[in-house]
C-alpha cells in the first residue's frame, strides 16, 4: 500500500482528469480477481466481488482527484506535475482501499456482493453526481455505502464518527457590481463600485452573526473581491465571490434571502446593479444512525480508539450526494497530531494509516456481509 499510494501522490490529476489513476486502479483490482467497470461518470472505476450466495450488495467508496496546488513538502514522493498535488490524502484513500480488497479477496470472510466505488472530482463536488447520472446504483446495484477520511490532528488508528449531520453543505455565491468607472481625482463625475464592494463584504460578514438564529450553525466567508480599477482609475465593476457552510436548507435559504436583499439595498444606495448568483455544490453529509452504530463495532477490534460523538465539521464532502439514495456511514480516520492541515502545501498522507484504514474498511463488509 506504500508503494501504491507514493506512486499516487507523485502523479496526481485533477478531477475528471484521473485517467492514470483509474487505469492504475482498475489494473490492480482485476489482479486480485474482482470484476472492473470503467468510465463511471467520466473516469470513475468500480470494482466488484462475489462470495457465497446473499444477495446483499454494499460499496465502500474512495475519491481519486488531487487539488490544484504547488507541494512544497520536499518529500522524496512528491509531485512531479508542477501546480497539482495530493493536498486531501486521495492518494491514500485510494490506496486503503486498494489494501482492502487484496485483505477480502484473498481471506474472503464475507456473503455477498461487494462493490469498491472509486470516485473521481469529489473536490469539485460534482464526480458523485456524475456517477450517479451515469447509472451508478442501476448498474451495480447497492444496499448501503461506507467512506473514510484521513483527519490530522487526530492520532493514526484513532476512529471519530457521529451519527446524523457530520458535515455541512457548502454554497457558492458570485455577487457582480456594474457602475461607471472613472478618474480617482473625480469620484463625482462616477459611478464607482468599490465603496460599494468594501461595504458590501462588511455587511454580507453581519448576515450570520445578526440575521441567523445563534443556535443554527453557519459560516460565511467572502473569500475574492476583484474590479477592474487602476491605481488612478475608478472602478466601474466589481466581483465578490465567497462561500456559505450550513446544515440544514432553510438555513442555506435564509442566507440566500439576505445576502440578496443586503446588496440590492447596497446597490440602491450608490446608485449602481448588483447581479447576485448563489449555487448549492455540496449537500450536508448525514450518517444513518444505525450503520453508524455498526461502524463503531466493526472498528473497536482493529482500531487504538473510536469516538461515535465527534462534532460536526462546517467541511464539505462530495459523498453526501451517495447517502441522498442510500443509507451509509462517513468516517475519519487519524493521519497524525504533526500532520499538517488538509488543503495545506505541507500536507502528506500518513502511510502508517493505510494500515488501519485497510482493516477497517474490511472489518465493515465482514460485519455487514456476515457469513452463515
Amino acid at each position: 500500500m506504500t508503494g501504491w499510494r507514493r506512486d499516487l501522490h507523485r502523479h496526481p490529476e485533477f478531477g475528471f482528469e484521473e485517467h492514470r489513476t483509474a487505469a492504475f486502479v482498475a489494473r490492480t483490482l482485476r489482479d486480485l480477481g474482482f470484476d472492473v467497470a470503467e468510465g463511471i461518470g467520466g473516469t470513475g472505476v468500480v470494482g466488484t466481488l462475489a462470495r457465497g450466495g446473499s444477495n446483499r450488495a454494499i460499496a465502500l467508496r474512495a475519491d481519486m482527484d488531487a487539488l490544484r496546488i504547488d507541494e512544497a513538502t520536499g518529500a522524496d514522493w512528491a509531485s512531479a506535475t508542477p501546480g497539482t498535488m495530493h493536498a486531501c490524502g486521495h492518494d491514500g484513500h485510494t490506496a486503503m482501499l486498494l489494501g482492502a480488497a487484496g485483505l477480502l479477496a484473498q481471506e474472503g470472510g464475507f456473503d455477498g456482493t461487494l462493490r469498491l466505488v472509486f470516485q473521481p472530482a469529489e473536490e469539485w463536488g460534482c464526480g458523485a453526481q456524475a456517477m450517479l447520472d451515469d447509472g451508478l446504483l442501476s448498474r451495480f446495484p447497492f444496499d448501503e455505502i461506507y467512506g473514510l477520511h484521513n483527519l490530522p490532528g487526530l492520532p493514526v488508528g484513532h476512529v471519530e464518527t457521529r451519527a446524523g449531520a457530520i458535515m455541512s453543505a457548502e454554497d457558492i455565491f458570485e455577487i457582480t457590481l456594474n457602475g461607471q468607472g472613472g478618474h480617482a481625482a473625480q469620484p463625482h463625475r462616477a459611478r464607482e463600485v468599490m465603496l460599494p464592494a468594501a461595504g458590501l463584504v462588511q455587511a454580507l460578514h453581519s448576515i450570520v452573526s445578526r440575521r441567523l438564529d445563534p443556535a443554527d450553525v453557519a459560516v460565511l466567508s467572502v473569500t475574492e473581491l476583484t474590479t477592474d480599477g487602476a491605481r488612478n482609475v475608478l472602478p466601474g465593476r466589481a466581483v465578490i465571490r465567497g462561500d456559505v457552510r450550513s446544515f440544514r436548507s432553510e438555513v442555506s435559504a435564509r442566507i440566500e434571502e439576505q445576502m440578496r436583499r443586503i446588496a440590492a439595498g447596497v446597490a440602491a444606495q450608490h446608485g449602481i446593479e448588483a447581479d447576485v448568483s448563489y449555487r448549492r455544490e455540496f449537500v450536508p453529509l448525514l450518517n444513518d444512525a444505525d450503520l453508524t452504530a455498526a461502524v463503531a463495532e466493526a472498528a473497536r477490534p482493529v482500531s487504538a480508539a473510536v469516538d461515535v460523538e465527534a462534532a460536526p465539521m462546517t467541511a464539505s464532502e462530495d459523498f453526501a450526494r451517495f447517502l441522498a439514495h442510500v443509507p451509509g456511514c462517513f468516517a475519519f480516520i487519524g493521519n497524525g497530531e504533526a500532520s499538517a492541515p488538509l488543503h495545506s502545501p505541507a500536507y502528506d498522507f500518513n502511510d502508517d494509516a493505510l494500515i488501519h484504514g485497510a482493516r477497517l474498511l474490511a472489518a465493515i463488509v465482514a460485519r455487514r456481509l456476515p457469513e452463515g
